[in-house]
């Protein structure tokens, strides 16, 4: 029997208002969880709760489920509970210099002690240089260099008398020191020297010669004398130093004193203080604008404080989001400095990465924008691997550059990473990336929908109210909450299920809540977000508007009133952005004499995609099968969408196919008020497809736009029924028996609505009635196989060949 139109109540499935007790949402109480994700919140918390190395998070599902602020939500929650992590802050390491020392202070911390440390610079520039301005050091200075000079004074004095015993005078020349001889107290001069005897002159050389000794002998020692002037001078300035600077660092020792790392640096800086005080000296000519001294702030720059994470304002455990994940704005980086045409760098140029700031608490990253930056997964994984951060510039960890390069001191890692992103990326990185596994151990899978039910819709309504107060809307009423929630089963093509998209939702809502008030309405009512929906549509409905009037032109052929043996409307569509919407196409079959082969012409050209070419592949596996049990099948087929110039992909039209090609076999017209969409087995039994109200809709228009005389309509599978959820104007043209919508199961149901004609059941051996339509498929396939059959039979003659069996040499 024919099967019967679905009546209009099977179209569309509406949210009864009156199961609502309330008048308006501002009456309902705000959700504190997301509806319908139960899965994922258990999956949060648990990920969030265990303390393993690995188990960080993927929260996957489509953009805009609202796995951002429920994640964010959970880990708030959380982070109230855990203790704020501490400081940290990088310092000079006054050994190695490119090495700067990292130092934990408790939070807070890093900002005093930065300003300790400014303090105490600016204490010394002001301390050290009066110590060596006072009475007492210059006269302990100026008592060694007195002591070194009169130990020099007396060496020369002592080797003078004693020269003079023996009548040699010790003179002081420009170049150095030299002996005359003298005579009755006068120095001889050269002639006079001349004069003397041998004998005298050989016993004055002798004497000038044993002075001369002992000369370079007091020489030999001045340089040994000068050095340990140096060293008491060195000293007496450590010691000045120290009592200048001693209490000062004594009073910050007092302050850190639960804090060993703290102390430890405050040592090596009076160490280097007292190594380096001249750096806190006064400078020839400087003067200081306050009537004090003038440091070098350039020498003084090492005893900076680099305040790298600061948790003074912090309540709990951190929890960040990095909106742009590049490598260096997750490990940090070292800035430069351009000075005499060069680029230079210190510890104070140190800058925190988002995996500094999120230290101890938690970071949230967007898995698409992180594989995105180049190198940025790598030092993600690097870091949770090796659970430090270590400041490290790309050049450097791609060996492309040689130089010395600061290489500050890894910072301890503690972190719970969050990457949110879609399905396949997930898939893709488990299956491609071992280290995935690894270190992302566990999946919080958000639900796109959950079931239509009483409960449900409550809760639904709940989280209508829970966003309208959140972006501060007007309430809705019960009926405009009633057709939110029929809207969202429309979104996701099932009359049973509602969304859970959120971002789609409260777009709608704010919409609705912007028409409410260019109406001057306290409440959005149901009009509101009808015309919400409508408008959303409007905006987006050019192409389809024009595709449609191209139609109507005869531009693009559609017969909606003929019947005409292998064709048939076929329905398919059309995703533009957001939007999408149904379009009528006309499919053709022809058929000849062949081999069994079923041609598609789309894959020919390549224009078909890879489901679509096996939805055609499977139309030639049915006919053999059902037809060509006892004799081959012989013919060659040819199917293709007119008119399409682009990819066409998909399997939803292949009963559209089917029957195409079971009306040019059989000869049997389609009619072609109708259309149809499905997917079909080698079985013939229908599967259902995807975007089916889109295609009912798609078909209808242009019907409407011809006039609706009541033949109209569209076959879908009987599995896409509960999937109706159609538009009013289309449901009420079925209520008036304009227009209609057929649900079939096999091929030989929908073949029969299209045609009036029966299928047929076949008898014990395989044969149909001679005048069921696939009774009329039969009888031309065999007839077909018989005149392919003779035509053998006539080539095999006229080539001379036996008709008569030989038999095979082989067994």
């Amino acid at each position: 029997m024919a099967r019967e139109a679905l009546p209009a109540q099977a179209l569309y499935t509406p949210c009864d208002p009156r199961q609502f007790s309330f008048e308006t949402t501002a009456e309902l109480e705000e959700l504190s969880q997301i509806i319908g994700q139960a899965r994922a919140q258990q999956a949060v918390d648990f990920g969030v709760s265990i303390q393993r190395d690995g188990y960080n998070l993927y929260a996957m599902g489509p953009s805009g489920m609202g796995k951002h602020a429920m994640v964010r939500g959970v880990l708030e929650e959380r982070s109230a509970t855990r203790p704020t992590p501490p400081d940290w802050v990088y310092v000079n390491n006054f050994e190695q210099n490119h090495r700067p020392l990292a130092l934990r202070l408790p939070p807070g911390q890093g900002n005093v002690l930065a300003r300790d440390m400014a303090h105490l610079v600016e204490d010394l520039s002001t301390a050290i240089p009066s110590a060596f301005e006072s009475d007492e050091y210059r006269a302990s200075a100026q008592a060694i260099d007195e002591e070194f000079r009169e130990r020099q004074t007396h060496a020369f004095d002592e080797l003078a008398t004693q020269a003079a015993t023996r009548n040699v005078k010790l003179f002081r020349t420009p170049s150095g020191f030299a002996f005359a001889p003298m005579q009755e107290g006068k120095v001889l001069g050269p002639e006079e020297f001349e004069h003397l005897d041998k004998r005298e002159q050989e016993r004055i050389e002798k004497i000038v010669a044993e002075l001369q000794a002992q000369l370079q002998v007091v020489i030999q020692q001045i340089p040994q004398w000068r050095k340990d002037s140096r060293e008491k001078l060195k000293k007496l300035n450590n010691d000045v130093t120290l009592a200048a600077v001693g209490h000062f660092i004594d009073d910050l020792k007092v302050k850190y004193q639960q804090l060993p790392e703290v102390l430890k640096y405050l040592d090596d800086v009076s160490k280097d203080v007292v190594e380096k005080v001249d750096d806190f000296r006064k400078e020839d000519g400087a003067e200081n604008p306050m009537g004090g001294p003038a440091p070098k702030p350039t020498e003084l720059h090492r005893y900076k404080v680099n305040v790298l994470v600061d948790n003074g304002a912090t309540q709990g455990a951190p929890v960040i989001y990095l909106d742009h994940p590049t490598y260096q704005d997750l490990v940090g980086r070292a800035e430069h400095l351009a000075q005499f045409g060069t680029l230079v760098t210190d510890f104070t140029l140190l800058k925190p990465g988002a995996l500094h700031r999120a230290n101890g608490g938690y970071l949230m990253l967007d898995a698409h924008k992180l594989l995105s930056h180049p190198f940025a997964w790598e030092g993600l994984k690097r870091a949770l691997y090796a659970n430090r951060i270590n400041i490290e510039s790309l050049e450097k960890m791609l060996s492309l550059v040689t130089s010395v390069s600061l290489e500050p001191t890894p910072i301890p890692l503690d972190i719970k990473v969050v990457l949110l992103g879609d399905r396949l990326l997930y898939y893709l990185l488990y299956q491609y990336d071992p280290d995935f596994g690894e270190l992302f151990k566990v999946q919080a899978d958000f639900e796109e929908r959950i079931t239509r039910n009483s409960d449900n819709d409550q809760t639904y309504a709940r989280l209508i109210a829970t966003l309208a107060k959140k972006d501060k809307l007007r309430p809705f009423d019960r009926y405009a909450v009633a057709r939110v929630i029929e809207y969202g089963a429309r979104m996701i093509e099932d009359a049973q299920k509602v969304s859970t998209h959120m971002r789609s939702i409260a777009d709608l809502l704010c919409e609705a809540d912007y028409w409410a008030c260019a109406h001057q309405s306290p409440v959005i009512t149901v009009e509101d977000v009808q015309h919400a929906i409508d408008q959303q549509i409007y905006r987006a409905s050019r192409v389809r508007e024009q595709l449609q009037e191209e139609v109507q032109r005869g531009t693009l052929l559609i017969d909606t009133t003929r019947a005409v043996i292998g064709q048939v409307n076929g329905l398919s569509v059309l995703s533009m952005g957001n939007f999408s919407f149904g379009e009528p196409a006309r499919i053709t079959a022809t058929v000849h004499l062949g081999e069994g082969n079923v041609v598609d012409i789309e894959r020919e050209v390549e224009l078909g995609g890879a489901v679509h070419s096996k939805g055609v592949m499977i139309l030639g596996s049915f006919l053999a099968a059902r037809y060509a049990q006892h004799h081959p099948l012989s013919l060659t087929a040819s199917l293709v969408f007119e008119q399409s110039y682009g990819r066409v992909d998909g399997d939803s039209a292949s009963m559209a196919e089917l029957c195409a090609l079971m009306s040019a076999l059989s000869g049997i017209p389609i009619r072609q008020s109708l259309a149809i969409t499905g997917s079909v087995n080698q079985n013939g039994e229908s599967q259902p497809i995807g975007g089916v109200n889109e295609k009912i809709e798609g078909f209808f228009d242009v019907c409407r736009a011809r006039g609706l005389d009541g033949s109209h309509g569209v076959l879908i599978p009987v599995s896409n029924v509960k999937h109706l959820m159609l538009r009013h104007d289309v449901v009420e043209a079925a209520e008036k028996g304009l227009f209609h919508v057929y649900d079939y199961e096999n091929v030989d149901q929908a073949f029969e609505l299209l045609t009036g004609i029966a299928g047929g059941t076949a008898d014990s051996e395989g044969n149909f009635p001679p005048d069921s339509a696939n009774g009329r498929v039969q009888a031309r396939l065999v007839k077909m196989a018989e005149i392919r059959a003779s035509f053998g039979d006539r080539h095999k003659h006229s080539d001379g060949s036996d008709d008569e069996h030989t038999e095979s040499p082989h067994p």
